[in-house]
């Protein structure tokens, strides 16, 4: 059920008409994707979309249509949400997956509806003060700060020793959501913080109550960026962030009402992965695609997307520049071996934030690999870009020739550039550091498993390299890593995952993959190591540390695909405290949720305050719809 892949799932895709998508190298019916948007759909058409594939056609192991209708609704749907269609379903809305249930069933779901709107009592009863929400504590944007260290510098209200008795002090859930991926963001006594169905929340930091909500187009998994601007009426707060349809918002941060939206690229699988940094009345945005998934089947012509990064005027959203990761335009190159035209280069997309240099005026990004054939010089690398004008200075790349899309790993290959590529691309950003020497590094870890440090004053010379893991398309370093200015803190990846059969889901091995390590900011020489966590009899584990870390004086915060939320002594790498958060929990706006695993973003850090959201229904993890606040001892 619910054959499909993510990108094919956004909302600005499903308006772009794909046509016929032959399947039949991997077990499958052929599938039709609708051109008419999945909110607009009834439980007969998704079903035809995303499930008839398999269920209507005699799949091996899918149960056929007339035993479907011999189940209830409600066990339908459990498969669905958290049983052996949760691969398969993960990214189908909460909407969708009871439209499906329902209809497969003929049977209603009202005992399980679940509803976005939220009661009376989850709203804030009292307005607080946002006058000047700046001038506190917070935790602004994805790394805390425009360098992206992810290091709590100023008051961050924990102590090691306090570490020790966090508590959960209040839980907010996510309706009809199985996974919890977004960044939060802390300001101004609120915590921003976006979600897969696409609404954004402004909750008190406090309890957890809600100030306002917004619907965006699709998805948000980036940081919600809060920038003061000057405009006619004087000075005022906005809230910058993106969608994975590939539009940017800026909200009134007090209210939530919208001021501006734009879409920065118009290729239909755009996406805004990355958060988007604020800096000095602009706005910069790292932009990525789906469509290194998209073309994988055979009868589909890639590649065209090609990363960007582009500057936009935070007060209006008017582009100032726009600066691609390859310089021209893909062009018609070769036909596959089913007469479909493949263009390229493609792809070197963006997926995480900038790194912004005050000092040399310059942006830093890195960049994802090439989707299709030629290669370019561009993929896997250190880019450094003019503030003011988006030129390119220098790059630097760390894996070259490494051209692949999704092909490369399914049974049909045939829109695979190179069954040799390794996708080691960059999902990390780029944290500006300076050393104790006086001299400043570049350090973000790979894909391929290593951790790198080059020279932004020499051209992207490599000052030290360092290998935490083997690497892979899931593998290496995932999401981010830490930095306090003497060591730099790192946790692996390197989940394996298989495929299941007849379907594009897959699980993940349970013994295999994560680990933390610290190493020396100046040199990369290993601090220590501390090795995984065993996931024991736990379903959907993975002792892998995909998601990114976050770090206060004396201690480091690392979640794992297994559930656990650990904290190490940036001393010796000792686990001083782990925090189990799988389970059910009471939420402040009374929707059901639970924890899961943890993958994408790190916790977030103010004020005595812990903000880290819960469940990862993805590549074989755990579902999840639940964002934690946690204190000490729940105070």
């Amino acid at each position: 059920m619910a054959q499909h892949l993510s990108v094919l799932r956004n909302r600005n895709l499903e308006r772009w008409h794909l046509g016929t998508w032959n399947l039949r190298a991997f077990g499958l019916a052929c599938l039709v994707f609708s051109a008419v948007p999945a909110a607009a759909q009834d439980g007969a058409a998704l079903y035809r979309r995303d499930c008839a594939g398999c269920h209507d056609m005699g799949v091996d192991r899918a149960p056929a249509r007339e035993a479907l209708q011999t189940m209830t609704a409600e066990r339908v749907l459990t498969a669905l949400e958290s049983g052996p269609m949760l691969s398969m379903a993960s990214r189908e809305t909460g909407a969708e997956r009871r439209a499906i249930a329902q209809f497969v069933t003929g049977k209603s779901l009202s005992a399980r509806d679940l509803t976005t709107t939220p009661p009376a009592s989850a709203m804030c009863a009292t307005k607080d003060n946002f006058a000047n929400p700046l001038n506190g504590p917070g935790w602004n944007g994805w790394g805390e700060n425009t360098h992206n260290t992810r290091f709590q510098s100023g008051p961050a209200g924990l102590t090691p020793a306090a570490v020790p008795r966090l508590k959960v002090k209040w839980a907010f859930g996510f309706p009809g959501d199985l996974d919890a991926n977004a960044q939060p963001t802390i300001v101004g006594g609120r915590v921003f913080v976006g979600s897969q169905g696409g609404k954004v929340y402004a909750l008190s930091a406090e309890s957890g109550c809600i100030h306002w909500m917004f619907d965006a187009k699709g998805s948000v998994r980036g940081a919600i960026t809060i920038g003061e601007v000057t405009t006619g009426n004087g000075r005022a707060y906005m809230a910058f962030f993106g969608d994975l349809s590939g539009n940017i918002y800026a909200l009134n941060a007090a209210t939530g009402a919208l001021v501006w939206t734009m879409r920065p690229d118009a290729h239909p699988l755009a996406r805004i992965m990355g958060s988007v940094v604020f800096h000095n009345g602009r706005l910069y945005v790292p932009v990525a695609s789906g469509e290194e998934t998209a073309g994988a089947p055979s009868t589909y012509e890639c590649c065209r997307f090609r990363g960007s990064v582009s500057a936009l005027n935070a007060l209006n959203g008017r582009q100032i520049w726009k600066t691609y990761t390859i310089n021209e335009d893909a062009k018609p190159t070769t036909k596959n071996a089913v007469g479909t035209q493949l263009w390229g280069p493609s792809g070197a997309g963006v997926w995480s934030s900038p790194a912004i240099d005050v000092q040399r005026n310059r942006l830093y990004a890195t960049t994802g690999d090439n989707y299709s054939a030629p290669a370019s010089n561009m993929s896997d690398s250190f880019v450094a870009m003019d503030l003011d004008t988006g030129k390119i200075l220098w790059s630097k790349q760390m894996t070259s020739g490494d051209a692949w899309n999704t092909a490369c790993r399914l049974p049909d290959n045939t829109n695979c550039p190179d069954v040799k590529a390794p996708d080691f691309d960059f999902s990390s950003p780029p944290m500006l550091v300076t050393l104790a020497t006086g001299k400043r590094a570049l350090v973000a870890g790979q894909k391929s498993g290593m951790v790198h440090a080059v020279d932004p004053d020499d051209n992207g010379n490599i000052l030290w390299q360092a290998r935490v893991g083997n690497g892979g398309t899931l593998g290496g370093v995932q999401w981010g890593s830490s930095t306090d200015g003497a060591n730099v803190y790192v946790a692996l990846s390197d989940i394996v995952r298989f495929n299941i059969p007849n379907s594009l889901g897959s699980n993940a091995d349970p013994k295999q993959g994560g680990g933390m390590f610290a190493f020396k900011l100046e040199t990369g020489e290993r601090v220590w190591y501390t090795p995984p966590a065993g996931c024991g009899d736990r379903k959907r584990c993975s002792p892998a540390q995909s998601a990114a870390v976050s770090s206060i004086p004396g201690v480091v915060f690392s979640g794992s695909v297994d559930g656990h939320l650990r904290a190490y002594s940036t001393a010796d790498g000792k686990v001083i405290w782990d925090f189990d958060s799988v389970g059910t929990y009471k939420t402040v706006n009374e929707v059901p949720a639970r924890g899961g695993s943890f993958d994408g973003p790190g916790p977030a850090i103010a004020g005595g305050l812990m903000l880290v959201s819960s469940g990862y229904a993805r590549a074989g993890g755990m579902p999840g719809n639940v964002l934690l606040a946690l204190t000490v001892d729940g105070q």
